[in-house]
């Protein structure tokens, strides 16, 4: 197993925090080899639709990754990320803790009053990736009926996650098999899958407390759903979206964007 170095040169308080940053996009990209090419599409279609200085409400936020990125490319962009997991929200806690331009919020999308928390009453753009197929299609459509009254008019919201089309189910398999063969060839180069990345978690004296809590809440993974790209489309409409359609994808991911 690779080994994490998360204390020396350039740590704060003993935890280097870029360190477990760039250790969680590495496992992300095990699974999303394309992570950064939908990131980057992600910000093109804030930055067509609402600017370059958004006010940002980064859903499900993890440890701040689309924050990062929102960031560094708009300086004058704001963030309010908001997540439920205990040990991504201390890894993104300590990376931005000196940013003023960040808040972290913690809370549950699926409890009614997650919304009260935010310290904003709108927004210009609400985004999330690989987050939402967390959720069942019934909590996950009155979430979207919520983001339709947190995003203002003219405003954006941004789903990048696994939309799986199961009208092609020869196609869906040899993307799965090429995908499969390629995180074989990961592992044998040293990349961490998400079980190892959470024992390397488990084991570090600042996250090993909130990594238990983090299973106590989820457990090893949430029991959600995944529906199609036309699902997400239909029901965002439904639930008080203007425009709804993919703006990329790739062999196993989309991103869909909603217009206020």
């Amino acid at each position: 197993m690779t080994e994490l170095r998360t204390e020396g040169a350039g740590a704060a308080g003993g935890t280097d925090w870029t360190a477990w940053q760039e250790s969680w996009d590495r496992q992300q990209e095990w699974y999303l080899p394309d992570r950064e090419e939908r990131f980057r599409v992600m910000l093109d279609m804030v930055e067509a639709l609402v600017g370059t200085a958004p006010r940002v409400l980064d859903l499900a936020c993890g440890t701040g990754s689309i924050t990062a990125r929102l960031l560094q490319r708009f300086p004058d962009a704001t963030s309010t990320g908001v997540d439920l997991d205990p040990a991504l929200l201390t890894i993104a806690r300590g990376t931005f803790a000196d940013d003023d331009r960040v808040t972290l919020v913690e809370a549950d999308l699926t409890a009614p009053e997650w919304t009260t928390r935010l310290p904003c009453d709108t927004y210009d753009a609400v985004v999330t990736a690989t987050a939402l197929h967390w959720l069942r299609r019934e909590p996950l459509t009155r979430l979207y009926g919520r983001l339709a009254g947190l995003v203002r008019p003219g405003g954006v919201f941004l789903n990048a996650d696994h939309m799986p089309d199961d009208t092609t189910p020869r196609i869906n398999a040899a993307e799965s098999a090429l995908r499969a063969a390629r995180r074989e060839r990961a592992v044998r180069d040293g990349a961490l899958d998400w079980d190892q990345w959470w024992e390397v978690a488990a084991a570090d004296p600042v996250l090993a407390e909130p990594t238990a809590r983090r299973f106590e809440i989820y457990g090893s993974h949430a029991d959600g759903e995944m529906p199609s790209a036309a699902w997400h489309a239909r029901v965002l409409r439904e639930q008080g979206f203007a425009e709804a359609r993919p703006v990329w994808c790739s062999p196993a991911d989309t991103l869909l964007l909603a217009l206020r």
